[in-house]
């Protein structure tokens, strides 16, 4: 049985007719994997894409490079332009965005922190930046993939 957020999810996307997309960094593939468990997500779930370098997020999302490479492809302003740009791509109502770092390197200052987006209709409508408890990198990926799929939920329940 697929986990209560993800149904959730599912069924207020089923009920109001809309749909949603996904645009990951950091996650890897993760929330993807999560919104397919869900029970009839062909009928709300668009798919998604991974984009891991600079090359691949300004190519198919559009954004910016060159406030991107300034920032590592690690910025909000990357993780809005990532959202908007799934919704594009995938003619979705929803888009949801993360990119960020899941292993403590030299381009973060050795700190752990993901930012992300959740939009609709063009329109940012939550953005935020999460900082996990320390762990391996897997552990990590799905501290953000859990914390990206609540606080969707959240936005859902009070849309």
């Amino acid at each position: 049985m697929p986990d209560p957020i993800i149904q959730t999810i599912g069924k207020l996307l089923i009920e109001r007719q809309q749909s949603v997309a996904v645009a990951e960094s950091v996650t890897s593939g993760n929330i993807q994997l999560e919104l397919s468990t869900a029970t009839d997500a062909s009928k709300f779930f668009q798919g998604g894409i991974t984009a891991y370098n600079l090359g691949q997020k300004s190519r198919h999302l559009h954004v910016d490079p060159i406030n991107a490479i300034a920032c590592n492809c690690v910025a909000e302003q990357v993780a809005h332009e990532m959202a908007l740009g799934v919704c594009r791509l995938f003619i979705s109502d929803w888009g949801l965005s993360i990119t960020g770092y899941s292993s403590k390197v030299p381009e973060s200052n050795y700190e752990l922190f993901a930012y992300y987006t959740i939009a609709y209709a063009g329109k940012i409508m939550q953005s935020g930046k999460m900082e996990p408890p320390d762990g391996k990198s897997a552990e990590i990926q799905s501290f953000y993939t859990r914390e990206l799929l609540k606080e969707f939920e959240t936005v859902l329940k009070h849309y």
